[in-house]
């Protein structure tokens, strides 16, 4: 029975990763069609969306079998209640890049100053989303901390962006529209920061079974 149980454990681990990667894919994707103005990747990066919803659908299914058909140790059992969490803010990435590729669809190609202190934002975003799921595989409480930490960088970039978008407005009333899809685009980066965060609060508690909100 214990086997099984290990088997069905491996396999929640597999499709986390699996969903953590898509969520990379996705972000990054959002990334380039923002940078290059490429509007097609921008709809492949909409269309991504229905894939990590699904993923999301078959993990959580996974977790209720193994709650409901087997009787999971305390260790085990926070596992999966951090997985059921995690796979929510993965979700919640996915949407988040798509709605910045829905943006981008809009600005057909517009530039304008900003646009590179975004791009480190974005880096910086998509290096908290992947350290998250690494640390999970690896039950990296370190690993975990430190993407925790990079919160506040990320949180420093928008401000600067943030500051930035309103002087550009001030200067130049034309592009006032066009800098506040920016700012947009600068929250959803965010945003994603702070799922990733969550991500590795989830992971800390499935290995200490501490959480800050516990």
């Amino acid at each position: 029975m214990r086997n099984r149980f290990d088997a069905q454990l491996f396999e929640l681990n597999r499709e986390i990763i699996e969903m953590g990667a898509m969520c990379e894919e996705a972000i990054a994707a959002a990334v380039k069609a923002l940078s290059s103005g490429d509007i097609a990747l921008a709809e492949k990066v909409k269309a991504s969306g229905g894939a990590i919803d699904q993923m999301e659908r078959d993990i959580e299914g996974r977790c209720m079998k193994l709650l409901l058909h087997q009787q999971p140790v305390a260790r085990d059992l926070r596992l999966i209640s951090a997985a059921l969490k995690m796979i929510t803010d993965m979700e919640r990435i996915g949407d988040q890049a798509e709605d910045i590729a829905e943006i981008v669809t809009f600005l057909e190609g517009h530039t304008m100053e900003g646009m590179e202190l975004i791009e480190e934002m974005a880096r910086e975003t998509i290096e908290m989303v992947t350290e998250s799921v690494d640390a999970f595989v690896k039950k990296d409480v370190a690993l975990a901390q430190k993407v925790i930490d990079q919160d506040d960088i990320v949180d420093d970039y928008f401000s600067k962006v943030k500051r930035g978008i309103i002087t550009l407005i001030a200067e130049n009333h034309t592009d006032g529209e066009f800098a506040l899809d920016l700012l947009m685009i600068a929250k959803y980066f965010e945003r994603i920061g702070d799922h990733a965060t969550n991500i590795a609060e989830w992971v800390i508690y499935s290995v200490t079974g501490k959480h800050k909100e516990v």
